[in-house]
């Protein structure tokens, strides 16, 4: 009589999953944040289901015939945001919040060579982390301010302002545009960045309250391209 592990009961594996000749499946890691990829690693039935159970990304080593916990030497964890398979259920494409770098060179992403002729030449520097986007900058406080909204956590400037109203929201759009436009004229590399900085978040403050979304604004200035 055999006796069920009760905590893999407790994670149920998708059916019909394809996996390789050796029980393996690829699972390409892409950052959250960034939106860069990562690495490529395999994972076996055990890996997937300890990754679903913990959301903490689990491999397994093809060299070492053995589960691997990402992070687990390194420190360099990572938290599992989302975890997709393709058309075919045979890749997965995993999502997650990096801690550090990726790479076991140091480097923030496996794929960090560029083929010159018969060489490869690394790219960036060890433990260089890339900037985000202005863009995807922009997405990530737009979710805040629209949880700040949500939530209006007692305190924050942000709940401030949509309690006070559209009237204050407009006021101080008005207030940091005058305040660009100094900074500006005065030439000054800084205050240009500080001021433009406090426009954009009065900016995303005052489209939250009017319900338009940044997905919005991509498509009408899309839209105008010629």
């Amino acid at each position: 009589m055999t006796t069920e592990n009760p905590e893999k009961s407790t994670v149920v594996i998708p059916e019909g999953i394809r996996w390789n000749h050796d029980g393996l499946i690829p699972a390409i890691v892409q950052d959250a944040h960034t939106q860069k990829v990562l690495m490529l690693a395999y994972m076996n039935e055990e890996a997937l289901r300890l990754t679903l159970k913990e959301n903490k990304a689990w491999y397994y080593s093809r060299s070492r015939q053995s589960l691997w916990l990402k992070g687990e030497t390194s420190g360099n964890f990572q938290k599992v945001v989302d975890l997709r398979f393709d058309c075919d259920q045979d890749t997965i494409l995993l999502t997650v919040e990096q801690t550090g770098v990726a790479c076991h060179e140091d480097y923030y992403s496996c794929f960090h060579y560029a083929a010159q002729g018969r060489e490869f030449v690394p790219l960036g520097e060890p433990q260089e982390i890339p900037t985000l986007p202005l863009g995807r900058t922009l997405e990530l406080l737009a979710e805040v301010i629209h949880s700040r909204n949500l939530e209006r956590p007692e305190g924050a400037y942000t709940t401030y302002l949509f309690e006070k109203g559209i009237d204050k929201i407009l006021k101080k759009v008005g207030e940091e545009s005058a305040e660009t436009i100094i900074a500006a004229k005065n030439s000054s590399v800084e205050e240009i960045r500080y001021e433009v900085s406090d426009l954009f978040y009065h900016l995303l403050v005052m489209l939250e309250e009017r319900g338009v979304t940044l997905q919005e604004i991509s498509q009408e200035l899309l839209a105008r391209k010629k």
